[in-house]
């Protein structure tokens, strides 16, 4: 995914809520989804989709898919200690809300609930 891409939609500042972490720069998101991804393979799957001016909401599954081990010690280590360990090969799928406040066509507030 284009992540660069993805966060031009954002405000500076603003706040992003998920997986156990709160980001507000750019280079905080960069950096977990780095992380991640070298862990993980993702795939978000949208469920309902709702929009206005100044909210999106998105019901989804994101499924995920260990490609490498993640451990809790490798968990413990890293700046993400929020986040679940995964094995190689195993595949979950968890449900999620995800919420987007909008101001000026962007996005200022994200905030994404099991």
């Amino acid at each position: 995914m284009d992540y660069n891409g993805f966060l031009d939609y954002y405000t500076e500042p603003f706040e992003l809520i998920h997986a156990g972490g709160r980001f507000t720069t750019r280079e905080e998101v960069l950096k977990s989804y780095a992380f991640l991804h070298h862990y993980l393979r993702e795939t978000i799957i949208v469920d309902r989709f709702v929009s206005d001016e100044k909210t999106v909401a998105i019901e989804a599954r994101v499924r995920i898919e260990g490609i490498r081990d993640l451990t809790p010690e490798i968990l413990a280590a890293s700046d993400y200690p929020g986040f679940m360990p995964l094995k190689t090969g195993q595949v979950v799928e968890i449900p999620q809300f995800i919420h987007y406040h909008v101001e000026n066509g962007k996005f200022t507030k994200v905030v994404c609930k099991i």
